[in-house]
């Protein structure tokens, strides 16, 4: 009998100890856990914002790059309208018969959204809108500032049901006297439209932070706080719902309808507009949440395998072995399906990581759009100009002149076909393409290409080419384009200098040396000068994409692009390239 109650006492000291090691490890587990998984939340919710940040900040780049495209194409029409000589003499013998139906056909050679000629007393004599015929905008600020100067001005003016007219407007002069005003709308609210169909809220604001353009309609007139502000109030069980779904991310940019949202804006280089986006913080919580399922899935299986292991060894001793059979096989039901939860996760984590790539993809692609697009930027601006010379010389009957001007433009396409397809096997990094070149046919041609910017203004071009030949091993349209991209930053940089000069040196030694130097003011900030998107021209002139591109091409070359400042002032750019000989030619 005593033996027996000494043995009781050992079994009961023996299960007060298990329990209170139990209590010390399950405890030491849920502080590991909580630890694990805040510290995941944090990590993840950082990372998983920044992703989402970038690929909104290249969305951007693209809407901005859109909308000046349309800018810049719709800004010259007024000034080429502004001479033609047929709306000229309908405004001097104010005889308009024609004048709707040749500005119908300048809308769909052009494609405009709109075009008015308005005479000196604001009325509208023609218009590719007829319902506009006789109305007066005397008043109107685009009518008002157009005859106050003889440049094209541009004008947001909002109308009654909230959307704005984006105007492009200019004088028509006849003797030094304005007879009349051409004004040429832009289509900008087709972009608000292509936006509308977004998860994202976008919005566009001039200089004094108003918005113009907006995914809202309510938003349209209002400052970026006010627009904020027009929203339907949230109840208390949302106020409740929103702090309860954001206590583990960073606070929110900004609330819409409720939810919160991340900001991005970015500057649109037109007239100090800004672009901004708010995105859902969805995607964020989505990657975030499934990480975190992972990790409590599995210290619930950590925690589950230890109760098991625990209550196994407590339950040894004890005489109820059908209730711990029957708990067990309870267990293994609850471990099954745990585990099929967690393949349900590892699918959404696969998923999610395709998501993540394809975005990937689709920012690679917005970059390949910015190089196409300011490739292709100058040949485009020659073309105009072509075209507009042989409109003029077809109207003056100069038949074989007009013929050259359409050969010319004839090769611009040929030129612009082959960038696109360089720049398609561009991923190649090879030098299968590469030929025999002499650098001063590439200079004469790069010259040929930039006639029509030199004609328009008086620069001081002075060559020292040698008479022999200069051959590097390259590709033809490659280097071209680079000797293009440093003559038109010379161009631009001797806007403004009395006498304005370019020098253009091509020396041979062990290498070809190629300097192209202009007596601008020079360049101030040389480290970052070869960086995508840096630029020191005025908004809307570039992109700062040409030298990063020529530089890129040079080193691809086998060469190396610098640049410096001259002792006299202005900048120098030199290309070194290797000379190619038949020797080596027989070494590669």
């Amino acid at each position: 009998m005593i033996k027996q109650d000494q043995e009781d006492r050992s079994e009961a000291e023996a299960r007060t100890g298990i329990s209170w090691r139990l209590r010390i490890i399950i405890s030491i587990m849920l502080a590991v856990a909580v630890a694990t998984v805040l510290i995941t939340n944090r990590l993840m919710t950082e990372r998983a914002t920044e992703t989402t940040r970038n690929r909104a900040e290249v969305r951007l780049a693209l809407y901005s790059g859109n909308m000046m495209n349309e800018l810049q194409r719709t800004s010259v029409v007024p000034l080429l309208l502004a001479r033609d000589a047929s709306l000229i003499g309908a405004l001097s013998s104010n005889e308009y018969t024609s004048t709707s139906q040749r500005l119908i056909s300048f809308q769909t050679e052009i494609g405009a959204a709109s075009i008015s000629l308005l005479d000196r007393s604001g009325r509208v004599v023609g218009a590719t809108n007829r319902n506009l015929l006789g109305a007066t905008y005397r008043s109107e600020p685009f009518f008002v500032d157009a005859m106050r100067t003889n440049e094209t001005v541009f004008s947001a003016t909002r109308r009654t049901e909230g959307a704005f007219d984006f105007t492009y407007s200019r004088a028509v002069v006849k003797d030094n006297q304005v007879i009349g005003i051409v004004a040429v709308v832009v289509d900008l609210m087709k972009y608000e439209r292509t936006w509308a169909g977004l998860q994202d809220a976008v919005l566009v604001t001039d200089s004094s932070g108003v918005v113009v353009l907006s995914t809202e309609p309510r938003w349209r007139g209002l400052d970026i706080k006010d627009a904020l502000a027009v929203q339907d109030p949230p109840s208390a069980i949302l106020r409740a719902f929103q702090v309860t779904a954001d206590w583990a991310q960073e606070p929110p940019d900004a609330y819409l309808r409720g939810e919160a949202v991340l900001r991005t804006d970015a500057r649109v280089p037109f007239r100090g507009w800004r672009l901004v986006t708010y995105t859902a913080y969805d995607t964020v919580r989505e990657r975030v949440n499934a990480v975190l399922a992972l990790e409590i899935m599995g210290f619930a299986i950590l925690l589950a395998a230890t109760f098991y292991m625990l209550s196994r060894r407590a339950w040894s001793q004890s005489m109820s072995f059908q209730r711990e059979s029957a708990e067990l096989r309870l267990l293994n039901q609850r471990l099954q399906r745990e585990i099929a939860e967690r393949e349900k996760a590892q699918k959404e984590l696969a998923s999610a990581e395709a998501t993540l790539a394809q975005s990937s993809k689709l920012a690679a692609l917005g970059e390949m759009s910015a190089a196409v697009s300011h490739e292709l930027n100058q040949p485009l601006a020659a073309m105009k100009t072509y075209l507009a010379g042989a409109r003029l010389l077809l109207q003056r009957r100069r038949t074989e002149e007009a013929m050259s001007s359409f050969q010319r433009i004839d090769d611009l396409i040929e030129r612009m076909g082959a960038i696109t397809r360089q720049l398609k096997s561009y991923a190649r990094k090879g030098g299968e393409a590469f030929e025999p070149v002499d650098v001063r046919h590439c200079v004469s041609a790069a010259l040929s290409m930039m006639e029509p910017q030199l004609k328009v203004r008086v620069v001081r071009i002075n060559r020292q080419i040698p008479r022999r030949p200069i051959m590097v091993l390259a590709d033809r349209l490659r280097l071209e384009q680079v000797i293009i991209n440093l003559l038109r930053n010379a161009l631009d940089a001797t806007k403004g200098v009395n006498a304005p000069q370019i020098d253009i040196a091509l020396t041979e030694g062990t290498t070809v040396s190629l300097t192209v130097q202009d007596n601008g003011s020079g360049i101030a900030d040389l480290s970052n000068l070869f960086e995508p998107f840096y630029t020191t021209k005025k908004p809307g002139e570039g992109v700062g994409l040409g030298l990063a591109i020529s530089s890129g091409i040079i080193k691809d070359l086998g060469g190396r692009l610098t640049a410096t400042n001259a002792d006299g002032g202005g900048a120098v750019f030199e290309v070194q390239l290797p000379l190619f000989n038949d020797r080596t030619e027989t070494v590669e």
